[in-house]
């Protein structure tokens, strides 16, 4: 009787972890283009433009003041959702961040006081600092797709450019002074849905796809943070809760110099922190150095720009006429960024460098060009800051990992505050000195309209060359660090047995780290 072949048992086949379809990418993507604009959106502090609007009985003075409180806690945040989204990873941040943005602007339609003014716009600025690093969390997590970073660095890049003027034509012939408390809430809602579809996505699959995919490369290379880079991390908790502190203070009416003096003192803190305190090196301190840079000169310059061309004394376009060169800006940047994800891996300091060069030729044009009677002229200004700073921040993104990168965001909105500080002490000095240089008894407005130029000129100066500073800086720093790698280098050399066995005598020399 034949007996039947027993089967035999098939060949383990190694499963392979399972790739996370396109559409996380495609939904990443989304989130990151509508979320960055929603977070920055928060910083600007607007309700001084509808102030006729608040109901009597209410101070302004108050009012402006709790309304300003949006970027103070932004400021802490950040650091703090940094050390988050390193433990927790950013899909469940992301969430947790736009649903207490859609809370504060479901609840800024129906409050009356200026407590809860301030408690909302807290609520903004937490969520708005939760979103910034959990979404390049999430683009970093992507198995090297060199198109989302990119992506990313240009959505922050035109997001810095243009908040000032989408925070003001959100209020433009409102009815209301609580719009300033819910600019785009439909947005949020978009952007809320987009999230909880990757956090779906995110939970269905365990996280695949967050390793590195065989035959690639990431962008950002993931590891697990050391106790070091979380306490880096955390420490960078310090100096943004003294600048924020420094924010409320002004409100007090201080001196315009004193502001002036303790917002440089600060930002001279921050350039000291991100070139010794870095993680990761010469590309770690390189990355913070940008950030730095790039959150002080692009939003208040461009905010500055922004009030003097919306028309009035200057005769300026206007916000209708100001949205071709942000819409020409913000595509410049997009493919300055692609164009820079795209080059060679040893380019990436050259990119940084031209990024960083192309802001400072931005603030010269800012001398030039502005105040201008239409918009073409701004468009020179407008591409110049916006895609040079995307392409800095691609170029030194490319030189560190996701630590850095979170590091370095720690310290790019206290940078901005910084900048707010510096713009606006200048230009409270110069102001008081053109009130008081116009003659008596005659009309001071022109006076007035050229301390404002005059102020953003002189600000447009020193930012470009705090720019240049962090260029040499940067520059001064990388070849004391290559230098500290040549003198590392000992040589050794390597013993060759004789046929006698006896000890070998010197040899040719090699070189070895």
């Amino acid at each position: 009787m034949a007996v039947p072949p027993v089967p035999q048992a098939r060949a383990a086949v190694p499963v392979r972890a399972v790739r996370v379809p396109m559409l996380v990418d495609v939904v990443i993507g989304l989130l990151t283009v509508v979320a960055l604009p929603l977070a920055v959106v928060a910083i600007p502090n607007t309700i001084s433009v509808v102030a006729a609007l608040l109901p009597p009985g209410v101070s302004q003075v108050e009012m402006i003041r709790a309304h300003g409180l949006a970027l103070p806690a932004m400021l802490v945040t950040v650091p703090l959702a940094a050390v988050a989204v390193r433990r927790f990873r950013a899909a469940p941040i992301l969430v947790a961040g736009l649903t207490l943005l859609a809370l504060a602007d479901a609840a800024g339609g129906y409050t009356e006081t200026v407590t809860l003014v301030g408690v909302l716009r807290v609520l903004h600025g937490i969520g708005a600092g939760m979103l910034v690093p959990a979404t390049l969390a999430a683009v970093a997590e992507r198995p090297r797709h060199r198109v989302l970073l990119p992506i990313w660095a240009g959505a922050l890049a035109v997001s810095l450019l243009s908040a000032q003027a989408l925070a003001l034509w959100a209020i433009r012939d409102v009815s209301s002074w609580r719009v300033t408390l819910q600019p785009y809430p439909l947005l949020t809602g978009v952007a809320l849905a987009l999230a909880a579809v990757y956090l779906v996505l995110w939970m269905v699959t365990g996280g695949a796809g967050e390793a590195e995919a065989e035959g690639e490369r990431q962008v950002l290379p993931l590891r697990r943070p050391t106790s070091a880079e979380r306490g880096r991390l955390a420490l960078t908790v310090v100096p943004a809760a003294a600048i924020a502190a420094l924010g409320v203070g002004v409100t007090f009416d201080w001196p315009p110099l004193l502001v002036v003096a303790a917002a440089a003192l600060a930002t001279v803190a921050m350039l000291a922190l991100a070139a010794f305190g870095a993680i990761e090196g010469q590309g770690g301190r390189t990355l913070a150095l940008v950030n730095v840079a790039v959150g002080l000169v692009v939003l208040p310059t461009a905010a500055q720009m922004t009030y003097i061309e919306l028309g009035g004394p200057l005769g300026g376009p206007g916000l209708l006429g100001l949205w071709v060169p942000f819409l020409v800006a913000g595509l410049a940047a997009l493919a300055a960024a692609v164009l820079a994800g795209r080059a060679p891996e040893t380019s990436a300091p050259r990119m940084t460098a031209l990024g960083l060069a192309a802001v400072v030729g931005g603030m010269c044009a800012v001398r030039l060009l502005v105040p201008a009677p239409s918009g073409t002229p701004l468009v020179v200004p407008f591409v110049l800051l916006a895609a040079g700073a995307a392409v800095a921040l691609v170029g030194a993104f490319r030189l560190a990992g996701l630590g850095s990168a979170l590091l370095g965001l720690s310290l790019c909105f206290p940078a901005v505050l910084a900048g707010f500080l510096l713009g606006t002490g200048i230009q409270v000095n110069r102001l008081r000195e053109a009130a008081g240089s116009a003659p008596a008894g005659k009309d001071g407005g022109s006076a007035l309209v050229k301390g404002f130029v005059d102020a953003l000129h002189m600000w447009a100066l020193a930012g470009g060359f705090v720019v240049v500073g962090v260029i040499v800086l940067s520059s001064v720093l990388a070849r004391r660090s290559a230098a500290a790698a040549s003198a590392g280098q000992v040589v050794i050399p390597l013993p060759t047995p004789s046929p006698e066995g006896d000890d070998p005598g010197p040899q040719e020399p090699d070189t070895v780290r």
